[in-house]
């Protein structure tokens, strides 16, 4: 049976299908206004492409920047909340943090763009005692009601529950869903201790937020999409790519949106680690370069790292949910390159995107980009962009960088946009060393690969930049996303708030740890049973995590086999110190260990897309693929006569000698002066120094 991974950027569409046929891959143009038009459009089109009956499909895999997208555009849904009476400003106060220690200009985001409006936080009676979850003062039923008047009257249907210390006991915030549902039977619901059932009042009630201001309109794209693919006559199941690597259900995603807001960049980074593995390569700083922004993750030993809890934010909000490790810049090809009131030369974040696009998109667009940049440098074919499925027009170009860049600042053209890949490149490299470098990892032991529809033309610059040692270009730059979103798991994860001091634990304490181990794998297998996984292809481990007395946020620890006794508990402290070790570089065995929160991760093996293998130099030469010769502008600013090979006809064993540049449908490969490209077994490319 065929599968479709989809994964939509801010330019484009990027789609993989896998069938009998073999592997096809298809780009389309993002269709802003409503993505699930182009989705279904593109599934149409590289079914087209393959041959085949879109009812043939079995599985699509979408990848989507929706959440994301309302976050950044602060567009989401009026919420409402209920909270606690008195804590009614958690979050306005946050953590007294001030983003920028230094600066008098600094902006508070939780302040500036709150998700919920301080009008809109109501607080009733009642309360729960820690730490054993007792109810203290029971909920004043008629105050929620009333504050479901309030909502009704303002036009509100999306509802954030939030009580102080409901992560011990959440009765009051179920029985205040269940009023709300009375009062508002459509209305969005999200309670705090169902999206993050940890403590941390604070970031319980934000993720909780988060969840309500996305929720509506990512349940609604969700649910359309669903909707418009079986109307198309493709009645696969649509799977969604989740923050984690996992994959999961339309209806499991609709409910808790917070699980997909880095859905986009993550099948990315699984995409990156599976082509590393492919070179043979265990150590991969991936950069997924697309239109609008620029994914980086840095892969050690070929383990995709989970975010820390702290670092989890989204538009300046935190988010307690599992995130793939990675750093999001907005630097891509649509970046738009300007000059400010100062005179200062800058490259995005702004980004043309594909409405209008980059200036040689003759769709409007008159502010000069990176793309446009490419075009003048040489750099991209106007005549080859998407296999010659995208004409694009390079007077257009010369135009807007002359006009906004080269005659204001007294420079060429040339030497313009020259200037704009210098400041897009050097950006890029400072978040590949915050994701690198600031944490204690030697990039020269790691190969870039670039990838996404711009990835290949930045490859070298960057590697040169961190000192990388080489450069590995994936078999299909522009849909390793898409690609990557068929090599990934089904995945739940659920977490339940047990603070011990395991040290000091004694028999009581053992017994709590092991009913909420036992309550977690009870709610992991029943979401997994509920997507018709057979028990023996289920899959779930149990994680704790915890930190020193007092200590801030916490650390991942491996659980012992079996139930937690005092004989065994020593593995969750050792793992412990292991990992405090390697994240700080310090540990203090004998200090008292806290046990915070247990985490359940369900997981699910599917069928992995299988990348064949292509055949080995015949010894005809490489010039089988030269299509022609065309002048080229490098970094050093030399201007050389470079010849332009299809890449798709190299064979494994190849060597290309630079400079070159490498056509393929989706992306476009450069190889500078001084570099060879040498094809490897699966058609991906390492670029390195001629005699390296």
């Amino acid at each position: 049976m065929a599968r479709i991974g989809v994964d939509v950027g801010g330019t484009n569409t990027d789609l993989v299908l896998e069938c009998a046929k073999g592997v096809f891959y298809h780009k389309i143009p993002t269709t802003l206004k409503n993505q699930s038009i182009g989705v279904v459009e593109g599934v149409q089109g590289i079914c087209r492409k393959a041959g085949i009956d879109p009812a043939e499909v079995e599985t699509i895999v979408h990848g989507t920047t929706t959440a994301t997208n309302i976050t950044i555009e602060h567009n989401g849904a009026e919420c409402g909340m209920i909270t606690t009476e008195g804590f009614r400003d958690i979050l306005h106060i946050g953590r007294h943090k001030r983003p920028y220690n230094f600066s008098l200009h600094f902006d508070v985001p939780w302040q500036s763009q709150p998700l919920v409006k301080r009008r809109n936080r109501i607080p009733v009676a009642e309360r729960i005692l820690p730490p054993t979850g007792e109810i203290a003062t029971p909920l004043d039923e008629r105050a929620v009601r009333d504050a479901c008047a309030v909502f009704r009257k303002r036009g509100i249907n999306s509802v954030v529950i939030g009580f102080m210390f409901a992560f011990l006991n959440d009765a009051h915030e179920v029985r205040a869903r269940e009023i709300v549902l009375e009062e508002m039977p459509d209305a969005y619901v999200t309670l705090s201790s169902e999206v993050a059932k940890v403590m941390r009042e604070y970031e319980r009630f934000s993720t909780a937020a988060m969840n309500s201001y996305v929720g509506p309109k990512t349940a609604f794209y969700l649910r359309d999409l669903d909707s418009r693919l079986r109307e198309a006559g493709v009645k696969s199941k649509l799977r969604i790519m989740q923050s984690n690597g996992g994959v999961s259900t339309v209806e499991s995603c609709a409910r808790r949106p917070i699980r997909i807001l880095m859905s986009g960049p993550a099948g990315g980074v699984i995409g990156g680690a599976s082509e590393g593995a492919m070179a043979g390569e265990a150590n991969i700083i991936t950069v997924d370069i697309g239109g609008t922004s620029a994914d980086i993750s840095t892969i050690p030993a070929g383990a995709v790292k989970i975010m820390n809890p702290r670092d989890t934010y989204v538009s300046g909000h935190p988010v307690l949910t599992p995130m793939i490790d990675l750093v999001t810049i907005g630097a891509g090809g649509g970046s738009v390159a300007y000059i400010d009131e100062a005179g200062a030369f800058h490259v995005g974040p702004r980004s043309a995107g594909s409405e209008p696009g980059p200036a040689c998109y003759g769709r409007g667009g008159t502010e000069p980009t990176v793309t446009d940049a490419q075009i003048v440098l040489g750099r991209l074919d106007p005549d080859m962009a998407l296999g010659g499925d995208l004409k694009l027009d390079a007077s257009l170009s010369h135009k807007a960088i002359e006009e906004k860049i080269a005659v204001p600042l007294g420079m060429t053209v040339k030497e313009a946009a020259l200037g704009i890949i210098r400041i897009i490149n050097n950006n890029m490299a400072l978040a590949i060393r915050s994701n690198s470098v600031a944490r204690g990892i030697d990039p020269r032991e790691f190969s870039i690969m670039p990838f996404g529809g711009a990835g290949p033309l930045h490859g070298v610059a960057l590697a040169e930049a961190m000192s990388c040692k080489d450069v590995i270009v994936p078999v299909a730059p522009g849909i390793t996303a898409a690609v990557g979103l068929l090599k990934t798991d089904l995945q739940y994860e659920h977490t339940e708030a047990v603070i011990v001091e395991l040290l000091k634990a004694g028999e009581a304490e053992f017994v709590r740890i092991n009913a909420a181990v036992a309550s977690l794998r009870d709610r992991v297998q029943a979401e997994l049973d509920n997507d018709g996984i057979p028990r023996d292809q289920q899959t779930i481990t149990v994680i704790a995590e915890c930190r020193y007395h007092g200590q801030g946020f916490e650390l991942r620890a491996v659980m012992p086999e079996g139930p937690v006794v005092r004989q065994n508990v020593h593995v969750i402290t050792d793992s412990f110190h292991d990992q405090h070790q390697q994240d700080y570089g310090y540990s203090y065995r004998k200090a008292e260990v806290e046990l915070i929160t247990l985490r359940a991760i369900g997981s699910a093996a599917v069928r992995r897309i299988e990348i064949p293998a292509i055949p080995r130099t015949d010894g005809s030469g490489i010039d089988r693929a030269l299509m022609f010769v065309r002048p080229t502008t490098f970094d050093d600013g030399r201007t050389l006569e470079t010849p332009r090979y299809d890449r798709t006809r190299l064979l494994a064993g190849d060597r290309v000698p630079g400079p070159a540049l490498l056509h393929q449908h989706n992306a476009t490969t450069l190889v500078p002066p001084g570099y060879v490209a040498e094809t490897l077994d699966y058609g991906n490319t390492r670029i390195r120094l001629i005699g390296a």
